[in-house]
């Protein structure tokens, strides 16, 4: 039974793709990547009692996941998602309401976990679309350790937000991952009308956090932080699959650079080559197993 020195909650789900269907969820994608590199990592989440919840945690204990935390709904499905892309790779996401990960029930188990101090927690707002979702992760959130930091994940998809989930979020969190389009909307959310960087100033400052990653597609990201902003410059992608979990990837890196205090230059970069290698598999998570190679320089094992 492998510890949980890094926790994800939220969803986990099935996204369908014309012609197929994959595995995904951020905090799923996001725990994935970390598993296959040998992190410590547990997922808090709920499926359905139904084929496809089985199908999922049956991939799951393959793939070495504790399902320990992972809940079964007998009144609600295991989540789904109709994916489609455009001519770029870039999906365009029909996410299905009323799903099972909208009820995480927050237990004893879950508690105790939290209770033992993991060195990170990471969350999204999906998983908080409901109100029952969102007082769930919220509860679990409070019961943490000073010492316990948070990434939120902000993923802003259509009608799964609420600007009371964000705002909440922003207070829970030390380290934040974002994109262009989610920094446009959150400062038209808090009515801030100064530059991107003046507000990414004003983030860090009111709410109290440590790093914000600024995700700019082929352009790039940006990581800033309390002692300066380092950037990667972008690279021409080869889109072989698609950009569905490019994100989450990116994230992995960020939390597990974050808590192991790798220079900001070694996060931004490494978090940038997953993302970027993502790109070329269909879907979010990779088969091959020797898709990690290399990323990680002078470290075999990140235990």
């Amino acid at each position: 039974m492998q510890s949980c020195k890094i926790i994800a909650i939220g969803e986990v789900l099935m996204d369908i793709f014309p012609g197929y269907e994959r595995i995904g969820g951020a905090p799923f994608n996001f725990a994935y990547h970390l598993l296959k590199m040998d992190a410590p990592v547990c997922l808090i989440a709920r499926i359905g009692q139904d084929s496809l919840g089985q199908r999922i945690a049956n991939l799951m204990e393959l793939n070495g996941f504790d399902l320990r935390f992972i809940q079964r709904d007998e009144n609600h499905q295991t989540g789904k998602v109709n994916v489609t892309l455009n001519s770029q790779g870039n999906p365009t996401f029909d996410i299905l309401k009323d799903m099972a990960y909208d009820y995480i029930e927050v237990n004893n188990d879950i508690l105790s976990a939290i209770r033992k101090k993991p060195d990170l927690i990471y969350f999204g707002t999906l998983a908080q679309r409901t109100d029952h979702g969102h007082d769930a992760i919220q509860r679990i959130l409070a019961e943490r350790a000073p010492e316990t930091r948070c990434l939120y994940d902000v993923n802003l998809r259509p009608g799964g937000w609420r600007e009371k989930v964000v705002s909440v979020s922003l207070q829970a969190c030390d380290a934040l991952k974002l994109n262009e389009e989610e920094l446009k909307k959150i400062k038209v959310m808090l009515d801030f009308s100064g530059s991107d960087p003046d507000f990414i100033e004003f983030l860090m400052q009111a709410y109290r956090i440590d790093f914000i990653a600024l995700t700019r597609g082929k352009a790039g990201s940006k990581l800033y932080t309390l002692n300066g902003t380092y950037e990667m410059a972008g690279t021409p992608l080869d889109i072989s699959g698609d950009t569905v979990g490019a994100g989450d990837a990116y994230a992995s890196m960020l939390a597990l650079g974050y808590i192991r205090r790798w220079p900001p230059a070694k996060i931004v970069k490494t978090a940038a080559e997953l993302a970027r290698r993502v790109c070329g598999i269909k879907g979010a998570i990779p088969v091959e197993a020797d898709f990690y190679d290399g990323l990680i320089e002078n470290e075999k094992r990140v235990v």
